[in-house]
């Protein structure tokens, strides 16, 4: 698209660029100054297609928030456990819980299965899930494996394992 803008020597126009960049449309504007007379492509600045840039990731970024992994607790068909019950993450990875069936359910850590120096009562998530959807998460820094459970279904068996290589 192109908006003329007089002036009292020069026309300018203003060329709008659209770009998709990595699925999300990016807009860049820049000034050209051209003869009255002559016809000239479209031309935006290096930098204004920069900061589009910069946009445009930090806008997917922002957007899409990535896990290591996500848990379901409770199965899609109603079982009791979490889905999958033993996962294996890297240092520094998050790995979300998200409420499915046959709740309410919790996450806790088990004090005597979780690595040296970690507090499984400050990784633990005791309030119920009570709604289909809802969502905890852990960061995990320290290497180990740690055990969870349920606490009100960890009588049917309802636990799991998060290894952290």
């Amino acid at each position: 698209r192109i908006l003329d803008i007089a002036s009292t020597t020069h026309l300018y126009k203003m060329a709008a660029m659209t770009s998709t960049f990595l699925g999300s449309a990016v807009a860049a504007k820049a000034p050209v100054k051209v003869a009255a007379k002559k016809a000239v492509a479209p031309v935006a600045s290096l930098d204004g297609l920069k900061k589009a840039a910069v946009v445009g990731v930090s806008t997917v970024l922002l957007a899409s928030p990535a896990f290591a992994a996500t848990i379901k607790l409770g199965g899609d068909n109603g079982e009791l456990g979490f889905f999958p019950n033993k996962i294996t993450v890297s240092k520094g990875e998050t790995v979300e819980f998200v409420n499915n069936k046959a709740f309410p359910h919790n996450v806790v850590f088990d004090e005597d299965n979780v690595p040296s120096g970690v507090n499984a009562d400050a990784i633990s998530h005791e309030d119920y899930l009570n709604g289909p959807g809802e969502k905890v998460t852990n960061k995990f820094d320290t290497p180990g494996t740690y055990g969870y459970y349920c606490e009100p279904h960890q009588g049917a068996g309802m636990q799991g394992t998060i290894i952290v290589q």
